[in-house]
């Protein structure tokens, strides 16, 4: 007879216990015991039983549990579950984190993360292939809109799979700040009812409520070019802007402009001359809203950068060439100052565009969304990439679904007030998911192909090649423990399906714009895993965060614009100004949405510091525990660096940055 001590523990979660009572069983290698329990769980509460075994069960492989109910299925989250054998038998864990929910009894397997066996007898072989096909019953992919990565099976929230939903404080939080921004807008409005709308300054009637300082900062300075040229490099998007190697085809120089000719030369030749060319956005359709036709530009931005590191803007063309206007106008920094303002506001629209669309609908929260569907369809459980992913998908497929029905769908917040909706944001994502390349989505050949690299003003290009070394050795730390050579990485059937589900289902054949379809290597293996933490963490910190600090003064990034852009420079008036820029009801929709997205969540997981403990052993936890004490030095740097900066960047810090995309 031995005695087993058996913890049990349940997630700290509003409803996470359960009245409904729970049967456990041990399996061990030798045989199986029921355990006589009255178990009923209560939330956040581990509970601890003593049970003698009469015969000896062995080496624990399982703990089998079932809920019963009479009346009401109360489902129950269950954390972990440990067992202490007889004598000195060690503690063993069983990580669950997951609702259980009906009658039928689910095995959890002891916590060792194993690669998959050629066994077929192999009772941890049986288990993952039968896990394996139950979650491809349950995780399907679905085709929002052609052309574009695939998504979840889910028309709705209500639709996705329980361990996907939000916990139920997150989805309170949501809904009730979504309710607190409706009604903050209806304030607005009202306060604004008789009020004029026809000067800048009136912006500053709803410039009120949720805002941040740094976005009170924006509204002092937005109309300066310095402010401007600094966007480009840490502002909401930082991902457009790159080092000219020749002076762009579409810009066309008419006569009399051989000065500027001569300045974008020299400044060329020594390496000084930068580019932001929203050509993605020629031809999308532009918005219709309440009525009232949209409009879109497609604007060529140069600039330079001076010797102190900031960069400056030389000259703007807010259209391409076109047959009917060979030689678009031109604006510059020495035109009447009304002028030159609006055609700066167009390029900041067009950024909000291509920011919102491209960079970060699609570079993180869809790419993110394949990721997170080829995991569970593909990772069982006792796998150790499974172990190592699991935190990083957290709520991304509700997150997503819910964008799907509130955010771009019809009639949802594109439709209402960006220049880009009613199906044109649909367009444009097809165009971007179509320029998608694996480089593009690792900093190190993002920037390096950008000409970034060793700016010393571009502190996102700064911080993210930092965090992606400090994420690249918390992933070999991990991979190396489990695949010792590379043709153990070869040899993994399910890491090599998991792989080709990316690139080859969820990315719709993206194995043309460079992503692998298999893995040959460990190092192959460390910079794909790589890129898929640092997409689902630290570039989504990067691209979302912003969005208050930028968005929330109208215009400095207005969601659209009223009236065609400017032919003539002379013709330009406040009255031209303000009836491009976002009316009201349109420019308090865009300032809710910004601090409802890019606001701190009050769950928030930072990076790295999530609770679940799917690998049992000392090394994978030394190996984690390690990336902790790196995210802890980069955040004192970035700290210490941001006390000397009128203007810090904070999204990079480890501690800003959640864990997966979740907003």
């Amino acid at each position: 007879m031995g005695r087993y001590r058996i913890r049990v523990a349940t997630g700290a979660w509003l409803f996470s216990g359960s009245y409904n009572r729970v049967q456990l069983w041990l399996v061990g290698a030798r045989g199986e015991a029921e355990l006589e329990l009255q178990l009923r769980p209560a939330r956040g509460e581990e509970e601890e039983f003593d049970h003698d075994v009469a015969e000896d069960l062995g080496l624990l492989q399982f703990v089998r549990l079932r809920k019963h109910h009479w009346l009401v299925d109360d489902a129950w989250f269950c954390d972990r579950i440990t067992v202490q054998g007889p004598g000195a038998c060690a503690e063993v864990a069983f990580p669950c984190y997951r609702w259980v929910q009906g009658e039928d009894i689910l095995s959890l397997p002891e916590g060792t993360a194993r690669l998959p066996g050629d066994n077929a007898l192999d009772v941890f072989q049986k288990h993952r292939e039968k896990e394996l096909k139950d979650r491809q019953q349950i995780y399907c992919w679905a085709t929002w809109k052609e052309g574009l990565p695939l998504t979840i099976a889910a028309d709705r929230k209500d639709d996705l799979p329980p361990n996907m939903r939000f916990h139920e404080e997150k989805r309170l939080d949501f809904e009730w700040t979504l309710k607190a921004g409706a009604l903050e807008m209806a304030l607005k409005r009202v306060y604004t009812l008789l009020s004029s709308w026809n000067c800048l300054e009136d912006f500053d009637q709803i410039f009120w409520g949720q805002k941040s300082a740094l976005a009170e900062k924006v509204r002092q300075c937005w109309q300066d070019d310095e402010l401007f040229g600094y966007q480009f490099l840490n502002g909401a998007n930082p991902m457009l802007l790159r080092r000219s190697t020749s002076l762009p085809s579409r810009l066309v120089l008419p006569s009399g402009m051989e000065e500027l000719r001569a300045q974008l030369e020299k400044e060329l030749q020594n390496g000084s001359l930068f580019e932001a060319d929203f050509i993605l956005l020629d031809g999308i359709p532009a918005n219709v809203i309440r009525g009232e036709k949209q409009y879109l530009a497609a604007p060529l931005i140069m600039l330079k950068m001076e010797p102190n590191g900031k960069l400056q803007p030389m000259v703007i063309q807010i259209q391409p060439p076109n047959p009917s206007s060979p030689t678009p106008t031109l604006f510059l920094p020495s035109d009447p100052p009304l002028a030159w303002l609006l055609a700066k506001s167009w390029v900041r629209n067009s950024d909000f565009q291509l920011h919102e669309i491209q960079y970060h609908l699609l570079n993180t929260h869809l790419v993110a969304e394949v990721i997170a569907v080829a995991t569970m369809r593909c990772l069982p459980g006792l796998h150790p990439i499974f172990k190592f992913l699991i935190p990083h998908i957290r709520y991304t497929m509700e997150i997503n679904t819910r964008a799907r029905t509130q955010l771009i769908s019809d009639g949802g917040i594109f439709d209402k007030a960006v220049s880009t909706g009613g199906g044109g944001h649909v367009q444009l994502l097809r165009r971007a998911a179509a320029q998608l390349t694996y480089c593009s989505l690792c900093p190190p050949d993002d920037l390096a192909d950008r000409g970034l690299l060793g700016l010393p003003g571009a502190l996102y290009a700064r911080d993210a090649l930092r965090l992606w070394e400090i994420i690249a050795r918390y992933v070999e730390g991990i991979v190396h423990l489990f695949y010792q050579r590379d043709d153990v990485v070869k040899g993994d059937p399910e890491l090599q399906a998991w792989c080709r589900e990316i690139t080859e289902v969820g990315l719709c054949q993206a194995q043309d714009r460079g992503f692998p379809v298999s893995f040959q290597s460990q190092s192959q293996l460390c910079h794909f895993l790589t890129m898929c933490v640092f997409t689902c963490t630290a570039q989504h910190a990067a691209i979302n965060q912003g969005q208050l600090d930028w968005y929330a003064w109208v215009p400095n990034a207005p969601c659209t614009m009223r009236m065609p852009p400017p032919t003539t420079k002379e013709d330009v008036t406040m009255a031209t100004v303000m009836g491009s820029l976002p009316d009201v009801r349109q420019a308090c929709l865009q300032m809710a949405i910004s601090w409802h997205l890019s606001r701190r969540q009050p769950d928030m997981v930072p990076l790295g510091h999530h609770k679940e403990k799917y690998f049992s052993g000392p090394k994978p936890k030394a190996v984690l525990n390690q990336f902790r004490t790196d995210l802890e030095k980069l955040e004192k740097e970035i700290t210490a660096r941001n006390e000397q900066l009128d203007w810090p960047y904070e999204y990079l810090k480890p501690s800003c940055i959640e864990n997966s995309v979740t907003i």
